[in-house]
């Protein structure tokens, strides 16, 4: 009896330190500074200027991934102030955006017509498939996070309306 009584005692204890070696070690991984990296408040973003295929006004930050690598996910946020415009493009991956905050206008097509958009307001989702030709438009300061397979390209319709060529 005395060994039983022993044996439980030694087993409790153990699950006991165990339990507490697990919450322990949970509370400090939060503390780490690579758990940090991996994670973002709002206020924690690191927005940096746009990239050269858009036009000057936006802001992008990259939460995860390489977008300009040759392979791998990626997935980014673009800030957009009221009346920004993305001219008519396609991207040869599969783009998937869902809106954060404001209003953001899609277009489909070769010609950018306000009239023929859609408007999808905070918490929306769209995805478009490869070689889907379409257009943006932010009504409103916008933000969305866009997700994909790199490499992230923009081709657009029409040549000139890349700003990356116009500088």
């Amino acid at each position: 009896m005395k060994r039983f009584m022993f044996t439980t005692i030694a087993v409790l204890g153990l699950l006991f330190t165990t339990n507490h070696f697990w919450t322990v070690s949970a509370q400090s991984s939060m503390h780490d500074p690579m758990h940090e990296k991996n994670a973002f408040t709002p206020d924690t973003i690191p927005w940096g200027p746009g990239p050269p295929f858009l036009n000057p006004g936006a802001q992008l930050a990259v939460l995860e991934g390489n977008p300009g690598a040759s392979s791998g996910e990626y997935t980014v946020r673009v800030k957009m102030p009221d009346g920004f415009r993305i001219s008519p493009h396609w991207h040869p991956h599969r783009e998937n955006v869902t809106i954060i905050s404001g209003t953001f206008r899609l277009g489909m097509g070769d010609t950018l017509e306000k009239k023929k958009t859609t408007a999808y307001s905070q918490g929306s989702f769209i995805f478009l498939d490869p070689d889907m030709h379409h257009y943006a438009l932010a009504s409103g300061e916008v933000i969305v996070q866009v997700h994909g397979q790199a490499p992230l390209q923009f081709n657009y319709v029409n040549p000139d309306d890349d700003p990356s060529k116009n500088k």
